[in-house]
């Protein structure tokens, strides 16, 4: 039963092999022990500030339709960038999130409560400097 979160099955899509609390550049790069991002040669077009995302949902269809949109508009934009959708409850919590779907750029929440269309989320990561 998956009443008040009891014997509830948590699903966690992550687009890589790391997890939802390492922090990451774009070019996967070097990253200093406060958590800053260090840049070196060579490093992409990230400038060492990275470009990471993450889609907070409860796994709903609305949830999962603003994940797809969001990586249409990364594939859109030929970026380079980590893509994680967190249905994970007290990790969506930690960002002080009430209402979903949401988006979390670089840590940063800018986007909550309304699926955003792909060019939406273009526009969005266009005005981020992503």
């Amino acid at each position: 039963m998956g009443l008040f979160g009891f014997g509830k099955k948590t699903e966690k899509v992550i687009s890589s092999e790391k997890t939802a609390d390492e922090p990451v550049c774009g070019c996967d790069g070097p990253i200093s022990e406060d958590k800053t991002y260090v840049v070196e040669e060579g490093c992409c077009a990230c400038g060492g500030k990275g470009c990471n995302i993450k889609v907070l949902g409860a796994g709903c269809k609305a949830c999962h339709e603003q994940y797809e949109n969001v990586k249409k508009a990364v594939a859109d934009m030929n970026l380079e960038a980590e893509i994680m959708y967190i249905t994970d409850m007290p990790i969506v919590m930690s960002y002080g999130v009430m209402s979903m779907p949401a988006i979390v750029v670089n840590e940063q929440v800018v986007s909550m409560g309304k699926v955003l269309k792909a060019a939406q989320v273009v526009e969005l990561l266009k005005k981020l400097g992503c």
